[in-house]
């Protein structure tokens, strides 16, 4: 009798955690060597469900802005840049290399902006359904986040940690460093 009341009692518990092992998986691995490179089309790697986008975004008549933004409204709202809102010219690349290193390339070979804190031990990347995009290690730990370097905008879930700081673009098209600025001090 105790085992007959166990089992649907077991069942029960396993399908009410079903849902959290399948959130906890929400992420397309990036491998090494991948790339993506500034087109007309706006290339881009979108996370699991398509809730954030992370590539190219073409700004005015010949710039692209290395970037991430919601990807299901058609505002296609810009949250995180790299490059401090210097734009790359089109035909630049940005790749995940063999050796773990994310590098934005100009059309020439040189590097424009890369995220020289990681590299070493980096197995691939991803683009999180929180608007994070990251570089993981061999020990499925992120060793580089974009959500630890803030551009204007904070999403929910993001942190920011002393002596961190937003800085709100010049202008709607113009995604360098404007007049308003929050920071966390010492």
């Amino acid at each position: 009798m105790g085992f007959e009341l166990q089992y649907p009692l077991f069942l029960s518990f396993f399908l009410a955690l079903l849902p959290f092992f399948t959130i906890a998986q929400t992420y397309r691995n990036i491998s090494l060597g991948s790339s993506l490179t500034a087109q007309e089309d706006n290339s881009s790697w979108a996370s699991a469900f398509g809730h954030f986008a992370f590539g190219f975004r073409k700004i005015g008549q010949d710039g692209f802005l290395l970037a991430i933004w919601f990807n299901q409204i058609p505002e296609r709202t810009i949250v995180w840049s790299a490059n401090g809102g210097n734009l790359a010219p089109k035909g630049s690349k940005v790749e995940l290399t063999s050796d773990g290193f994310l590098a934005l390339n100009d059309p020439t070979g040189k590097v424009i902006w890369n995220t020289s804190s990681a590299g070493c031990g980096v197995a691939y990347a991803a683009m999180l359904d929180s608007g994070n995009f990251v570089l993981v290690g061999q020990d499925s730990r992120p060793l580089w986040k974009s959500f630890d370097q803030p551009t204007d905008t904070i999403l929910p879930g993001q942190v920011i940690n002393q002596p961190g700081k937003l800085i709100s673009r010049y202008s709607k098209t113009n995604y360098s460093s404007g007049r308003f600025q929050f920071a966390l001090q010492d």
